[in-house]
This record gives structure tokens, sequence and C-alpha cells, in this order.
């Protein structure tokens, strides 16, 4: 079938489904269509269907404002499109054309009373200094230096303006090189070549985004680079509407967009699992052996290495890698581990399943053993049958579509936004060797007979601290990762925690755990708040990690202490429930906290300080670290 009968099709079979209530079916079929066309008409159709059936996907809602200086509104739609494959529902306010600077400097513009969750400036050189695009060859040197620094300069008040009225993320995007220089190529000859210029005002706006928390900036210039800039440009829609993209590059510019948006939205992959045949080494080792299977430095084998060098890669972002391949799994770990072309080895793997079971059971398994949701694991397999059927049995997995091309592989994996972050902790560096230690608890676990017992064996230290300049961005990590143990899900950034802990009447803490395996990290955050005679508890998590060790009770015990030496007589807090956070439903009941009349969002639970204590675990050692506040 051709795609053109396909699309239709699809669109068919969505209506009929939306028609019919079947939302899951709609869903999945909506995803399809966007993957076999993603073009302007698609998101179209698509944008319209998601207004129909959004109260029934449960979506997670994003405020985005876009300031710019040219005509972006064909992008939307787009990115609404491409979102919904991440399970997102951008609520987009643009502002008016080329007023970026009047609604940044003015607190009462649209933009502030629209409260975005994410500011994106997309403003373009020729429009910010058209001096610097269009009549570079009539500068002087000094003018050159002058019109630079008026860029970046100009820019640096923008962003500071912006961080001292808002706490949304701030995406600025960086400049684009012209497609010919104005000196041709002496332009590389010179000292003062326009290219040089350009790079120095992207260069300083780096260094101005990184004094700021919570501000970022897009590679605008290697984003038309990498998709060809003698095309990127539509000069006659630029001139005729401003449009600086040409059509084909729409829908680029919204999924370079979702690179950023997908993190900062909570909404990524937290594990890639992948198979092993015609995925990670070309061929099959039950049929070619071990010195028939392509994986080595020279075509073919080099598209194979060239993935698992990507997935490496993302390991060292924090992201888990899981194995889930039918095979005999004595042949397969002999290629894991004897091959010389494989780069990736057993230790690298968080879990494998290598037997003849299906997909979709494999991944439910891997996802118990890693205590992880299915939401947050993406799926790399070659066969499109596989992922077919894990998109069907398992709708919350995020299915990779590979290339038929296996040069291509490592550029889809590069080039798939749940993989992106926009900060790295320690945690996160070390998170495969943290798991492999998980799992040596959960194999000591086994030879015990109570809880108790166990949580004695492991000898924990529960460190508490309030939050530091270093610890602010993994307490912000936490707070919009963090499902299952999470009794409010209140999620932050890095400028709300900073300010918060910078508050006298707040305290954010932070909590890392250390037992006789080995240290956990920094896996919890309890946010505090003092109103009058109560202490108001508004986050309080816990990786899931921890979960089930007494760390809970441990951190509780020191708010309570803490709280009744400050004078507060009441220990209050919500449980707000979510699809994810039921291991936390029961906390303060257990912990003895009394249950008021909830509302349609949830539950609120009080402690009485004056009348009865929360003890500490006697198997925990409890450090509260004294420091200052941030």
């Amino acid at each position: 079938m051709n795609p053109e009968d396909k699309s239709a099709d699809l669109r068919q079979e969505i209506d009929r489904s939306v028609c019919e209530g079947g939302i899951q079916a709609a869903a999945a079929n909506m995803e399809a269509l966007w993957r076999l066309n993603p073009s302007s008409s698609t998101a179209a159709f698509l944008v319209s269907r998601i207004e129909k059936i959004r109260e029934s996907l449960n979506l997670a809602r994003l405020r985005i404002a876009l300031l710019r200086s040219c005509t972006l509104e064909p992008v939307i739609p787009l990115l609404r499109a491409s979102a919904f494959c991440f399970r997102l529902d951008p609520d987009v306010h643009v502002g008016n054309y080329n007023a970026y600077m009047q609604e940044i400097l003015d607190p009462n513009s649209s933009l502030y009373r629209f409260d975005p969750d994410v500011v994106i400036v997309a403003v373009r050189l020729a429009d910010l200094s058209p001096e610097l695009w269009q009549s570079y060859s009539a500068l002087e040197p000094a003018a050159v230096r002058e019109a630079v620094q008026h860029v970046y300069r100009t820019l640096e008040e923008l962003i500071k303006s912006f961080r001292g009225r808002s706490h949304a993320a701030l995406i600025v995007h960086s400049m684009e090189q012209p497609v010919q220089t104005a000196f041709g190529v002496l332009d590389s000859q010179i000292g003062t070549s326009q290219s040089d210029a350009i790079h120095n005002i992207n260069r300083e706006l780096r260094l101005i985004a990184q004094q700021h928390r919570g501000v970022y900036v897009l590679g605008y210039d290697n984003l038309v680079a990498r998709h060809g800039r003698l095309f990127w440009q539509d000069e006659r829609k630029l001139l005729t509407v401003r449009l600086p993209i040409a059509a084909h590059g729409l829908v680029h510019l919204a999924n370079e967009w979702l690179r950023f948006l997908v993190p900062l939205s909570g909404q990524i992959a937290k594990a890639l699992v992948v198979d092993l045949d015609n995925t990670l080494w070309g061929g099959v080792i039950g049929e070619d052996g071990m010195s028939g299977i392509k994986l080595g430095p020279e075509y073919p084998g080099a598209a194979y290495q060239a993935l698992q060098r990507a997935l490496l890669d993302l390991s060292r972002r924090g992201i888990l890698l899981a194995i889930c391949s039918k095979n005999n799994r004595d042949e397969a770990m002999e290629v894991l581990e004897k091959h010389p072309g494989m780069i990736l080895r057993p230790a690298d793997f968080a879990a494998m399943r290598i037997n003849w079971s299906d997909k979709p059971q494999g991944l439910r398994e891997i996802a118990t053993e890693l205590n992880i949701g299915l939401d947050s694991i993406a799926f790399l397999d070659d066969n499109p049958f596989e992922r077919e059927q894990v998109r069907r049995s398992l709708p919350e997995v995020l299915v990779i579509d590979l290339p038929s091309d296996a040069m291509q592989y490592a550029f889809a994996i590069r080039d798939f936004q749940a993989f992106e972050r926009l900060t790295l902790s320690l945690e996160d560096h070390e998170r495969t060797l943290l798991y492999s230690k998980q799992q040596e608890r959960a194999r000591a676990e086994e030879r015990f007979q109570s809880k108790e017992d166990f949580c004695r064996h492991l000898q924990q230290e529960a460190e508490i601290e309030q939050a530091t300049a270093l610890s602010i961005a993994r307490i912000a990590q936490l707070t919009q990762k963090t499902n299952q143990f999470n009794l409010t899900t209140r999620r932050y950034s890095e400028q709300q925690i900073a300010e918060m802990a910078g508050n006298p009447s707040w305290e954010v803490l932070s909590v890392r755990v250390k037992d006789r395996f080995g240290d956990h990290g920094l896996v919890g955050v309890a946010i505090t708040h003092d109103d009058g005679d109560t202490c108001e508890i508004d986050t309080f998590l816990l990786s899931c990690r921890v979960i089930g060790r007494s760390v809970e009770t441990a951190l509780l015990s020191y708010i309570a202490q803490s709280a009744l030496a400050r004078g507060r007589k009441l220990l209050a807090g919500w449980f707000l429930p979510t699809r994810k956070n039921t291991p936390a439903a029961e906390f303060y009941a257990l912990s003895g906290f009394q249950c008021h009349p909830q509302n349609n969002e949830g539950q609120r639970w009080t402690f009485n300080l004056e009348e009865a204590q929360i003890r500490c675990p006697e198997w925990i050692r409890l450090n509260v670290l004294e420091g200052g506040r941030v």
C-alpha cells in the first residue's frame, strides 16, 4: 500500500475510534500517522482530533510562550503533533511580531500574564543587528566589535530582566551563520571575519546562559547546518510573510524545541531496552555464529559499533541500558563477553531478558526489576513486527523507529528527544553502578525472614542537609522525574528551588543514603514552610531505589523534630494522588497522621507535634549536616 493510501486509511481509523470512544486505538493510530507523514496537513488533522479527546488522553500540559522576531506561527501545529508522541500537550502563547523586547521588559505584558512554564526566544541576527548580517563589508573593525557587543549585551539584559520576573525555563536561539559571507573565501583569511563575529556572539551567549539557572541555548546554527544551510531559508516567504524557514524545515524546528521541552516536562526515558540480533550486531547469532556476525571497525560492522557508542553515551547521561532478546542466552552472552568488536559489555546493562518469551513480557519484567514505570522505558528493535507488538501491547513504552539502513541507527538514537538531559548529576554518571548495587541488595534481602532484619543488616546512614548551590540541580531533577514515592508530585525548576531555599520561612532538605553495599547518592527531597503554628510539607519524595527501607520515616522524624524546635505545634501535608504514586498513599496514615475531609484533589493530613513523636528507626543512623542557606 502506498503512503497516501495508508495515510487515508489511518485517518479513517482514527475518526472511527474517536466516534466509538476507542481512545487507546485512536492514540496509537495518531502516532502511526505522524510517523508516516509528519507534515503540516497531518499536524492540522491531529491537532483537531487531540482537541476532541484531550480529556481522555492523560497528556502532560506545558505552557509555552514563544517570543520571536519573525513569523513562526506555522510551527505551532507541528510542535503539538510531535509533542503528542511524547504525551505532551503544549499550550502555546505567541508573542506579538518582533515585540520580544517589550514583552520581556514590561512586567505587565501578556507574557507574564500568561505565566508560562517555558519561554522560547527565537530572534534572528538579521533582525537584531542588520549591519552584521547585511552590511558587514562596510564595517570597520571597531564597528564590528561594537555591533557584536551590542548584540550579546542586549541578550544579556533580556535574560537578566526575564529571570528577575519569572521562574520559567528560558530557551534562547543562537545566531545562525549566513549561507554566503560578505567576503567570500576571504572571510576565512582575515582577522575580523563575519563568521568569527557571529561565533563570538554565540560564545558570549552560552557564557551568559551559564550564569543563570534555567537558561538554555538552542544551537540554531547547528540545526540549520544539520538539515542543509543552502535550502533552509525560503527567500520569497521571508520577503512576503517574514517566514525565514522553508516548509520542509518547520518540523525540524518543532522537533528541536522538543529536545528541550521533553526533559523540562519530565517526560523522559530513564532506560533503553535493546534487541540483539541485527540491532547491536549484524546477523543472527544462532545462525551465523560468533565469526559470522557483522561487528567491527569496517563496513558493515561499523554501523553497529557506531550504535553501541551512541548507547554508551546515553549510559553516561544516566540512562539505564537493558537487553530484551529472543535468543539462546549462552550464545548471546558469549558475544557480549568475548567478541572483540563489542564496545558494550555485560556490566553496561542494568537488566537482561535473553530468552524466548515475547517482548512485551520481557519489558514488563525489566520495568519491575528496575523499579521504573513502563512509560519511562524506550524500546529499540530492528524488527517492525516486534516494535508494533510492543506499541499495541504496551502503549506506555516509547518505541523508537529504526531506519532500514543500519548506518543510520546511531543517528536515530542520538536524535530521540526522550534521551535529552539539560543537567547531569553525580548520580546520573554512576546510575548503572547504582543499579548493580541495587541488585546485590535484592539478592541479599532474599536471605532474610523479615524486612526489619534486612534493614538492620543494611547498616543504613541517612545524611540530611539544607539545599546548597551544588545540590539544587539534583533536587530540582528529583522533583521533576520522581513519581512513585512522591506525596504531591509538584514539579520545580532550579530557579524555584533556589528561591525557596533562600527564603527564611522555607526549608529545602536533601537526603543522601549509604549502606553496606555502597552510596545511593542524593535520593530524597523534603520542602517545608512555616505558616503560623503549622509546618506545612509542600514536597516529600524518595527515589525508587530506597523505597521501603524506612528512609522516609527517618526523614519525616527529622522534619518533625526541627519543626517542634522552631515552635511549630502542627505538622501538615497533602497527599495528591496520581496514576503513579500509589506507593506513597498510606505513608501519612502509617506515620500517625490524622486525615481530614478530602477535596477533589487529594487528602489533607495533620500530626500534633505536642502530643506525639515520630521516631527515627533505630536501624538507621541519621546525620544532619550543618550548612548555610543558598
